[in-house]
């Protein structure tokens, strides 16, 4: 190859490159050597650079999907409020018989503005209450009929 210069931008075209990106497809695109490309970029710490601006890329991004995910939130809270309005509207102006849909309505409404804001839609909790009759109607339940036929025969053989 000539012994031409490598461009300023090289550092740029290195970066463009994605995940092909190769101190030989630099070379390539230059017409220099491969040796040329990496002594420029020991010189000028690309790979250091390179590692700064990917993480910049990625707080970019994350920062952007934040907004993002907040956004929709805030769009979902702002339609479930609306559709909770006109829940309310239509308990308010319908019998009770006329009105179920209006009340199986507003059971939608809780149970999506719950999930919106990060709490469970439905009951989940178990009290140690529960946890403990559980464990205990475990424990107290009488033995299976082998292990019992079993404790039998070994008696039997005994006599």
């Amino acid at each position: 190859m000539t012994s031409k210069r490598i461009p300023p931008d090289a550092f740029d075209f290195y970066v463009g490159l994605g995940s092909e990106r190769s101190y030989r497809l630099v070379a390539e695109q230059f017409g220099v050597s491969k040796r040329a490309v990496t002594k420029l970029a020991a010189r000028e710490h690309w790979a250091e650079r390179l590692v700064n601006i990917e993480s910049e890329a990625r707080e970019r991004s994350d920062a952007k999907l934040v907004e993002t995910v907040e956004e929709m939130r805030s769009r979902h809270l702002k339609m479930a409020r609306a559709m909770g309005a006109r829940v309310i509207s239509a308990l308010r102006e319908y019998p009770l018989g006329s009105g179920m849909e209006a009340m199986r309505g507003a059971e939608m409404v809780i149970k999506l503005e719950r999930l919106i804001v990060g709490e469970p839609s439905d009951r989940t909790a178990v009290t140690v209450e529960e946890v403990t009759k559980r464990e205990l109607a475990s424990w107290l339940t009488d033995e299976p009929d082998d292990v019992a036929g079993g404790c039998e025969q070994g008696h039997d053989d005994e006599s």
